[in-house]
This record gives C-alpha cells, structure tokens and sequence, in this order.
C-alpha cells in the first residue's frame, strides 16, 4: 500500500511539474513527431484583434492524413505541446505557454500589426503566419488614488485566572475550595492609519483625424506619465485620483476567562472574566487629488468617453485649447 501511494504521488508531482513523458505515458500529452499531420493553422480564441495591455490566449490546429484535428495544450485544451514548437513574434510576445501579450504603452504598436510566425522542428514542412489587428476600444483606467491607510494592529487577549485551589468535602473534616482568580482584560485595538493623499493629475487630449477617429492622451501625475489611444467607438478611459481609504481598526482584545472555583465544602467562587478591549477607529479618508483637462477643440465631442474620479476635492477644471500630437 505504501509503494502504490508513493508511485502516485510521484505521478502526480511529476504531472504537476509538467513532465512530458509522464503525461504521454499516461496519453495526456502526444509526441508530434510521431503523427503524420498535414497542415497547421494559428488562430486567437478570443477575437480576432488586441488591445495594448492585453493578453490573449493562441491556439494552433493540426489536420491529420485521415483528416482528424489535433490542437495545442492550454486554451486549446489539446495534446500538442508547445515545447514542441517555435514561436517568433513582432511587435507583440508570446510566452512558452502560447499566450500573446501586447505592450501598455501604445506608442509601441501604434500604426504596426503584430505578426506571429509558428514552425513545427519535427514537421520542417509546415510553417503558419498570423497577424493581429490592433484594437483601441478598450476601457482603460489610469488610477494615480492615494494608498489605502494600515490597518490598526488588534489588541491582545486577556489570560484567563487561575483555578481555585480545592478543598476537602470530608462531612467530618470539610474545608472551602479557593476561589478562582480574575481573569485579565484585553487590550485596545489600534486605530487605522489616515488614507494616502491623491495627487494633482494633468490629462491631455489630442485629436487625430482619419475615417476612424481616435484620442491621443496622456495622464502625468507624481513624476509619472501615462499615454492612451482611445476610439471613442466603444473605448473609454477612466482617469482616478480618489483618496485612499482609512485603514480598518484593530479587534480588541477578549478578556480572559475568570478561574472556575476549588471543589470543597463550600466550592469556591468562579473569578471574574476581564472585560474585553475596546477596538479601534476606522482611519479617515485622504483627500483626492486636483484633476485638469487640457483638451484640442476637435476633441469637445468625444469627452464623454473620458471619466474622471477624483472624491475629496474640487470638481475637475477643463481648458480647452489646441494640443498637438502626444507622440
């Protein structure tokens, strides 16, 4: 019994670990090299463009001789490894379990299309291209909110009292039980720290013109610059600088349970329980930060596609004035 559970956790952690030949052995995972397949072809699951910052699953299909399909380990929820292949990629990456990531930063895509180039080392013969379109409708955020206050630290539990000591309750020799001590009071939680303070944010919109409109914007704040291309079509941004939330307040210590009395004749008294600590305060909320808008006059009708939060501090001020292209 011992053996046969030894073997299977050992299957098991070797499973875990990603153990090619475990999982063959077990069929999870097949060899490529050892299927006669045909033809490959690469494909994105979840739509057919990405946004930069996003992250999307790729499969890649093979087609058998007798026409049966075969796909890739992940999203594909298939045999084929991706050990097994290569993947090369242009402006975008792709990671060794075949997920393609875009860059945050558009300037890094702007005006480009990624291109995937996958090839099979077993199958030389068989080669697949795919390039994605990139796509701006996305909702974006760019939250520069103060930090949450600490939490208070929770008080301590009191000791409970000592037992009383016991007595005789021999009818013709008896004596009291000793009376239980107190227990101790807990202590006082600690209160929660202040939130943290927004900063001031700037937010610049420009406009570029074209068939298909988009919004150029920065967001700097704190030494930090953020850049956007918006499509006002189903994109959005939501610029944030809210004060932190205070931080929670610490539990009070439970008081310790009074000592039960000594057995005797009379038993002794139960001691007193301590009363519990009281818990802190919640810590008050910092202050949001000042939001201004600077945006080009050929941008006023796409405004509303850019939401602003900043609680605690005066409305967003908004200047309207001519903005060049941000990059």
């Amino acid at each position: 019994m011992r053996i046969h559970c030894s073997r299977l956790l050992l299957i098991s952690t070797l499973m875990l670990s990603g153990c090619s030949s475990v999982q063959v052995h077990l069929g999870m995972k097949v060899y490529l090299e050892k299927i006669p397949v045909t033809s490959m072809q690469a494909s994105l699951p979840k739509g057919t463009g990405i946004g930069p910052g996003e992250k999307l699953p790729l499969i890649v299909t093979f087609t058998e001789q007798d026409g049966k399909v075969l796909t890739t380990e992940g999203a594909g929820h298939g045999k084929i490894m991706w050990n097994e292949l290569n993947v090369t990629a242009t402006v975008a990456t792709v990671d060794k379990k075949g997920n393609v990531s875009l860059a945050k930063d558009p300037r890094i895509s702007d005006g480009k299309v990624p291109h995937i180039s996958i090839t099979a080392p077993s199958h030389p013969e068989l080669h697949t291209d795919l390039d994605i379109p990139v796509r701006y409708d996305e909702r974006y955020v760019a939250n520069f909110s103060g930090s949450k206050g600490m939490d208070g630290s929770s008080g301590s539990d009191g000791m409970s009292g000592s037992s009383g000591s016991s007595g005789s309750m021999d009818p013709n020799n008896p004596s009291a039980g000793g009376n239980g001590g107190d227990g101790t009071d807990g202590s006082n939680g600690g209160d929660g720290g202040r939130g943290g303070d927004a900063p001031p944010v700037q937010v610049r919109v420009a406009f570029r013109a074209g068939s298909h409109p988009l919004l150029q914007v920065s967001v700097s704040a704190a030494g930090h610059q953020k850049f956007y291309l918006v499509d006002p079509q189903g994109g959005s941004l939501s610029v944030k600088a809210d004060g932190g939330a205070g931080g929670q307040g610490g539990r009070g210590g439970r008081g310790g349970t009074g000592g039960s009395g000594g057995m005797g004749s009379p038993s002794g008294s139960s001691g007193r329980n301590g009363l519990d600590g009281r818990s802190g305060s919640d810590g008050p909320p910092g202050k949001g930060g000042s939001i201004t808008v600077t945006y080009d006059p050929q941008a006023k009708s796409y405004l509303s596609v850019i939401y602003l939060s900043n609680s605690g501090a005066p409305k967003p001020v908004f200047q309207e004035q001519a903005v060049p292209a941000l990059w």
